[in-house]
């Protein structure tokens, strides 16, 4: 498909820079049967029925922005590194600026006056750098010293489109973390995650709605726009998820006896259908996934996703218009951009029932 069929003009002003506080009073588009109704986070237990299942993303975003200086030459520039993916104990691929101060075998010396890790800094050497910019760094640290050290150094990646208009602070080190964070490995936030708050899972509850959570680790690639003109010639990103088989157990049974599977994200839908067979029964996962789902796809295990508002030309937007139809989705953004919704990571979340589900699922909704 062309790309620019998923692109639509967003003003500025419709980006969060901070959170709705408390998280579960931001704004939510109710999206079924060709219906916008306006609601809030907390109303969400009124559009699930008993037996629906309710699946998180439990990742938890590391501080992979780590700021240092190249040692060892007759310059010693700053530089900037954001960790994208763990290689193995000691290497990470990482976005670098600016890369074109690096070579293979530098040297880079992160740590910040006052900050102790260690010995006070934590060295990297350059192994390799890629056609994209991304480079292989080899760190002096092995396995836990090294997380230790990353932990103590680095900071949280803010999305570039809030830390482009300012500067990443010690709230955000909460603001960026969903309550169901417990598996370490994410550079970026399963968003639609950071609405929850405990009154809200309790309210989901006692609703009769199961609520259980699968990992994926979230790269930056989800910022990412489709550069290419046709959806067929870009290449996704891989990220590494896993559902354990009690989960898979779960969930299969909860299906077979009438309950809907609800994915809060994106990135819990896309390591859903990842390990769902073709007749939708969810097996035990535990691999990279980079499913590309835009509109054509068939939706296998998914049946209703909550998700905040996404980039114009992204893959997320591209994977909301093959949930809920490219037209449908046009006019409920248009919608959310005039009546003040806030959009991408900090922003408000929409609910979106399947395109081939609305119908039968109508007169199953509670009144607006």
């Amino acid at each position: 498909m062309r790309t620019d069929l998923f692109d639509f003009d967003l003003p500025p002003e419709r980006i969060a820079l901070r959170p709705a506080s408390p998280r579960d009073s931001a704004k939510m588009l109710v999206v079924e049967s060709g219906a916008l109704r306006d609601q809030t986070i907390a109303d969400l237990p009124h559009w699930l029925r008993p037996g629906d299942q309710l699946v998180v993303n439990d990742t938890k975003v590391i501080a992979a922005q780590l700021k240092g200086r190249r040692i060892g030459r007759e310059t010693e520039p700053k530089i900037e590194a954001t960790l994208i993916k763990r290689l193995d104990g000691s290497r990470w691929q990482a976005l670098v600026k600016p890369a074109k101060k690096l070579v293979a075998g530098d040297r880079i010396r992160f740590g910040n006056e006052g900050k102790v890790c260690l010995l006070g800094h934590l060295d990297a050497e350059v192994e390799a750098k890629g056609a994209e910019g991304e480079v292989t760094l080899s760190f002096s640290f092995h396995g836990p010293a090294l997380d230790q050290a990353i932990s103590d150094l680095g900071s949280p990646p803010l999305p570039p489109y809030i830390a482009s208009k300012r500067t990443p602070d010690d709230r955000d080190l909460a603001d960026y973390q969903t309550m169901f964070a417990a598996n370490e490995g994410a550079v970026a936030a399963p968003t639609a995650g950071l609405h929850f708050t405990p009154a809200l899972e309790q309210a989901l509850r006692d609703r009769g709605v199961g609520v259980v959570s699968i990992t994926l680790h979230v790269g930056a690639g989800t910022f990412l726009p489709v550069k290419v003109e046709d959806t067929d010639a870009h290449k996704m990103h891989a990220e590494w998820g896993t559902i354990s088989a009690e989960t898979a157990k779960r969930l299969n049974a909860a299906r077979k006896n009438g309950g809907r599977i609800v994915a809060v994200g994106t990135t819990s839908l896309r390591l859903l259908e990842s390990a769902a067979s073709e007749d939708g029964t969810i097996q035990p996962f535990a691999a990279e996934t980079s499913i590309f789902i835009t509109p054509g796809y068939r939706f296998r295990a998914v049946d209703v996703l909550m998700t905040n508002f996404h980039l114009p030309k992204s893959t997320l937007f591209m994977l909301v218009s093959a949930f809920a139809g490219l037209d449908t989705m046009k006019q409920a953004y248009a919608h959310a951009i005039a009546q003040g919704y806030r959009f991408y990571s900090y922003g408000d979340a929409c609910l979106l029932f399947r395109a081939e589900l609305q119908t039968a699922s109508a007169t199953l909704s509670p009144s607006p």
